[in-house]
């Protein structure tokens, strides 16, 4: 034991550790090599991490994102560093990708709206029936009264919103209301997050009708940019490191239509009648939230059944 002036204990081994950590500070933890650092280069990394490059030229709806702006070129590329380095979310959306975007694709294209649309929904959702802390549900994140509103029923046997399309066709009907107002599907797509209340009123504060020269509320500052940066990841992920093969991404669900306008009772007696079970039924029907209907009198329900063979993967991948 050793006493200071002050009379203050400091044993040995707090001395020793005080001259490593001086040591290492001053050295770095490569100060102990014999190599010398001016031979060390960035190969000797353990951990390769790099920034990213942003393409030349970056379009949404056809309408060219103004990467000449400091403030547009930096929100895409926080938005891309974020999409490329959430490896497992990110994988995901890739992967679900590929089965959701020929039927979101083509609602789309019924209503004439433009196919990066699609990417919106990765920007909402990650494809995903998700609820939200303000109990807006489904891929395009409905809140309940804007669905009924809208025609939907949404009650706690059935909830239409959970179905990707006739959510997708909620969501264009919104875009072409949105975009026969503002003229441009930039504002049209950053409407639907914010609302067109929320829009028009910071038109009317700053003056301002483009997107990318408005200051919007954090979500919505950056809902154009994620659904871009997901477009690009998604459009080319080998460049941003996901090498997935073909066979690595989910393929589309194959299924045939029953038309019922009457309740059911029992989806497990119903599902085994046409060779299936309640599971199954379940997974391609999310909008049947009970394992019974109480059918809307008059109104006739689409439900899905699966194609045989969907199931197993060396079938489906034949149907496929």
């Amino acid at each position: 034991m050793i006493y200071t002036g002050k009379k203050t204990l400091i044993t040995a081994s707090a001395i020793a550790g005080f001259v490593i950590l001086f040591t290492t500070m001053a050295f770095g933890v490569n100060g102990f090599r014999n190599d010398k650092s001016e031979n060390s280069s960035p190969r000797d990394s353990l951990c390769k991490i790099s920034s990213i490059r942003l393409p030349d030229s970056v379009t949404f709806a056809g309408e060219v994102m103004p990467l000449n702006n400091i403030d547009t070129r930096e929100s895409l590329e926080r938005e891309i560093l974020i999409s490329t380095f959430r490896h497992s979310s990110t994988i995901l959306i890739i992967k679900k990708s590929n089965r959701y975007f020929p039927l979101i694709g083509k609602i789309l294209k019924e209503y004439n709206i433009p196919d990066d649309f699609k990417y919106l929904v990765a920007a909402e959702s990650e494809y995903s029936n998700v609820i939200s802390p303000a109990g807006a549900t489904g891929f395009w994140q409905i809140m309940p009264e804007t669905g009924k509103e809208e025609g939907m029923e949404v009650n706690k046997i059935v909830d239409e919103r959970y179905d990707v399309e006739k959510s997708t066709r909620f969501a264009c009907r919104f875009f072409r209301k949105s975009y026969e107002k503002y003229g441009n599907w930039t504002l049209a797509a950053a409407s639907y997050n914010c609302g067109r209340g929320g829009i028009d009123e910071q038109i009317g504060i700053q003056k301002q009708n483009n997107y990318y020269d408005l200051l919007l509320n954090e979500e919505t500052a950056r809902y154009i940019f994620r659904a871009v940066a997901y477009k690009i990841v998604i459009s080319d992920p080998v460049r941003y490191g996901f090498n997935l093969e073909k066979e690595d991404l989910y393929s589309e669900y194959k299924y045939s239509e029953v038309k019922v306008d009457s309740s059911i009772s029992d989806f497990s007696a119903f599902a085994e009648k046409y060779g299936t079970n309640y599971k199954m039924i379940k997974l391609l029907n999310p909008w049947l939230r009970k394992p019974f209907l109480n059918a809307v009198p008059g109104k006739e329900y689409a439900i899905k059944i699966p194609a045989e063979g969907m199931r197993n993967v060396e079938k489906a991948e034949r149907i496929n």
